[in-house]
C-alpha cells in the first residue's frame, strides 16, 4: 500500500493532525508519513507529548516507526496489524517529568 504524505506546514501542524493520523493509519492499516511537523513554530518538530502519543499507537498496532525523536520534523509509520485490545501500561509521567504536558487523552 502506498504510503500517504501529510504536511505539518498547513494550520497547526502537531498534535492533532499527529493523533488523527495515528488513529486512522492504525485502523485502516495504512502507513503514513508526516513531514514539516510543527513548521514556522518558535520550536519546530516533535515534542515530548507528541512522543506520548506516537510510542503508544505504534504499540498497540505493531509498527514501525522512524522519526520518533525529540525535535524530528518528520515521522514514519507502518501499522502491521489492527489494533490488539488488551491491557497496557505507558509511562505518561515521563513525559510531564521533562517539562511537558503529560496526558492519558494525548495517548487515547
Amino acid at each position: 500500500m502506498d504510503i500517504l504524505t501529510l504536511d505539518g506546514s498547513h494550520g497547526e501542524g502537531g498534535r492533532q493532525i499527529l493523533r488523527t493520523a495515528l488513529s486512522l493509519s492504525a485502523i485502516t492499516a495504512r502507513p503514513f508519513r508526516l513531514v514539516n511537523i510543527r513548521a514556522g513554530r518558535r520550536k519546530p518538530g516533535l515534542l515530548p507529548q507528541h512522543l506520548s502519543t506516537v510510542r503508544p499507537a505504534a504499540v498497540i498496532a505493531g509498527a514501525v516507526v522512524s522519526g520518533d525523536r525529540l525535535g524530528s520534523t518528520e515521522l514514519s509509520f507502518t501499522p502491521s496489524r489492527s489494533p490488539k485490545s488488551g491491557s497496557y501500561v505507558f509511562d505518561v509521567a515521563e513525559t510531564a517529568e521533562r517539562g511537558s504536558a503529560g496526558s492519558v487523552t494525548l495517548i487515547l
